[in-house]
């Protein structure tokens, strides 16, 4: 089954103008296939699947999740709000750096507390044992660097050289791990299981000894378990021989996997111009509302390309000279008013939107492309712009 294949066949099938331009269009039929495929994983394996927030919060869908998935990851005391709040389960948090006066109130919110570093849990031992006292189960843990280099780009790649995300595997002593319930790993970015098989090969040896004293192991994100190429039996396999070798509960934290191929982003063409070749101006912006194909970068698939016909370059109404989304070939030109949509836009592209030069936000749909209904979520306007200045 290649849900990219999928997908592309599903939205070709919608009515761009149903919905008003820029909009997120998601759909929950994908979103319900990829969730289950996670749950299966979950039944075979023993192992807990969370949904890692900081790459889709869509709440509206927080149902559909909790009926499949274990809990959420957050990234600080916003999303473990919303985790706590929209979503049901755990609730698992790890920070590159704490706040003191927002540890209380993540504390209260987190079934999983995760410190950067063995310092920062030093530094906020008090304010856990504290919060124990009250009543409060958090578990504790710290995430390591495995200082194995599986990524393949750098920014994205937090076993880099000089990486500030988890200590080097390396610098932990026995005493950093006193009080100490779990271990956080996060090394991947939409890559397979071979990468993790190599990683965990590099250091069992190293985490031997330690972890029959753990609770549990968080395996983090970046697993593209939803890929139909995805060795899924391999994953089972390993997540299984972990938990009995070593009598852990093992965790997974897919943001990118639960929303892959669920999502288009919806514009329109407001204007085309030539300048030694076909340009074409569009109000999806490229930083403004797909800041990855500039930070990343990538060229994102466009809903009815072909290859033959005409090459435009798209970008988006900024400022910005950058604010260039890629050139597209499409079988005939590009026309003022026509409605284009970028396909795989549910993930990372809605959490990461901004207003700069005043640039609209996208509004936001969700679609069943079983039943063809569409609903509204939301659309935001001059307000939502204001609101985040002063």
């Amino acid at each position: 089954m290649d849900i990219k294949v999928l997908s592309a066949d599903s939205f070709a099938r919608f009515d761009l103008t149903r919905v008003p331009s820029p909009c997120f269009v998601v759909d929950k039929v994908a979103m319900e296939r990829n969730l289950s495929i996670l749950a299966d994983v979950a039944d075979q394996s023993g192992a807990q699947v969370l949904l890692a927030l900081k790459a889709f919060s869509m709440f509206a869908l927080a149902p559909l999740v909790d009926k499949y998935l274990s809990g959420t990851c957050a990234s600080g005391l916003y999303e473990a709000r919303l985790g706590r709040d929209k979503f049901a389960g755990l609730v698992s948090t790890y920070c590159a750096g704490f706040k003191a006066a927002d540890l209380d109130e993540i504390i209260a919110l987190s079934d999983h507390l995760t410190f950067n570093t063995p310092s920062q849990y030093r530094r906020f031992a008090g304010q856990v044992q504290a919060a124990r006292d009250a009543g409060q189960r958090v578990s504790m843990g710290l995430r390591i660097n495995p200082e194995h280099s599986e990524g393949w780009t750098e920014k994205y790649d937090p076993a880099a050289p000089c990486s500030r995300l988890g200590t080097p595997i390396s610098q932990i002593t026995d005493a950093d791990l006193e009080g100490v319930d779990g271990l956080h790993m996060h090394t991947l970015c939409e890559q397979g299981f071979a990468p993790l098989k190599r990683t965990w090969d590099a250091i069992e040896d190293r985490l031997a000894a330690r972890l029959p004293d753990m609770k549990w192991l968080n395996l983090g994100g970046g697993h593209h378990i939803t890929t139909p190429d995805y060795d899924r039996a391999g994953l089972i396999a390993l997540m299984r021989d972990i938990q009995e070798k070593y009598g852990v509960q093992v965790y997974l934290e897919p943001g990118e996997a639960c929303a892959l191929h669920a999502g288009i982003l919806v514009g329109e063409i407001l204007d085309v111009a030539e300048n030694d070749m076909p340009l074409a101006i569009t109000d999806i912006s490229a930083t403004c509302h797909m800041p990855d194909v500039i930070e990343a970068p990538y060229r994102p698939d466009l809903l009815g390309e072909t290859e033959a016909g005409t090459t435009t370059r798209i970008g988006g109404p900024s400022c910005l000279a950058g604010d260039v989304i890629g050139d597209y070939t499409t079988a005939r030109p590009f026309k003022h008013g026509q409605r284009i949509a970028f396909l795989d836009q549910a993930h990372y592209s809605m959490v990461k939107t901004n207003t700069f030069n005043g640039v609209p936000l996208p509004a936001i749909a969700l679609w069943n492309s079983d039943t063809d209904d569409l609903q509204m979520i939301r659309e935001f306007d001059y307000d939502d712009f204001l609101e985040r200045l002063s």
